[in-house]
């Protein structure tokens, strides 16, 4: 089995709606890829990756081909999973996947998710239009304003904004995540208001970013109510012994799979 932490939405979300994050499970001697890696493109055994995505879908009561993750490369693209790509072969499903970083569904029984190691998991729900959202916000997505992205698509699909409930799942924290002057202009440039997300280390004067209250200012001026979205209180970093981080690990290592299923 592999050990699932249940992610909790700041609005009502009935039962038929299952949102988590997988957890490392037991190290393996050290390995950077731990138990339970569900992410194929990292440099982790492919045998040990199938192996945990047939575990998880056993475990959820789905199709192994139903269990559905895009091969993120930290764009804003969003696609869509509905019948047309269920009747596609599997080179045409791959080919929909690549440098995708966010998914939209409204098909029952349809595992979505996006796999992450510092970065933030979002997922996005509006149960009376039937529809779930998961989406991958690093640095570059976010700023770039993925999760606008799919909350337009989401709605071009039929939800309304303002019923939209987002969880966030683990990822990095501010304190953790230092990064360079480039980084904070290109922010700025984006137009996000750097007081709300920017701070400096006063020991060293670098600049700390707020992933989480970033991306939170990008779904409100989509038109999500600030009442409606969840903020993770776990930092992979900080917590790097249940989450993948790849600040800790680095780059040649697991992934945490945050996902969202709609019974």
């Amino acid at each position: 089995m592999i050990e699932l932490e249940k992610l909790w939405f700041a609005g009502p979300v009935s039962e038929q709606v299952q949102a988590f994050s997988t957890l490392r499970g037991r190290a393996q001697g050290g390995k950077p890829y731990s138990q339970v890696n569900l992410c194929d493109y990292v440099g982790d055994d492919a045998l040990r990756v199938l192996d945990a995505r047939i575990t998880l879908s056993m475990q959820l009561g789905v199709e192994l081909d139903d269990l559905i993750m895009p091969r993120q490369t930290h764009s804003c693209r969003v696609a869509v999973i509905d019948e047309r790509f269920r009747t596609m072969d599997i080179e045409g499903q791959e080919t929909a996947l690549e440098g995708v970083d966010a998914l939209v569904t409204n098909l029952r029984g349809v595992v979505i998710g996006v796999n992450t190691a510092d970065c933030v998991p979002l997922i996005l729900v509006d149960e009376a239009a039937g529809l779930i959202a998961a989406a991958h916000a690093g640095w570059r997505g976010t700023a770039g304003r993925i999760a606008g992205a799919v909350v337009d698509e989401m709605c071009r699909m039929g939800a309304r904004a303002d019923h939209i409930q987002v969880a966030m799942g683990p990822s990095i924290c501010q304190d953790c995540f230092e990064v360079g002057d480039e980084v904070v202009e290109a922010f700025g440039q984006a137009g996000f208001n750097l007081e709300d997300i920017v701070a400096r280390n006063p020991a060293t004067g670098r600049a700390h970013i707020d992933l989480r209250m970033a991306n939170r200012e990008v779904l409100v001026r989509a038109g999500v109510p600030a009442g409606h979205i969840a903020l993770s209180q776990h930092c992979s970093r900080c917590e790097h012994e249940r989450y993948f981080s790849a600040r800790r690990l680095g780059v040649g290592s697991g992934r945490t799979l945050t996902a969202v299923l709609q019974h």
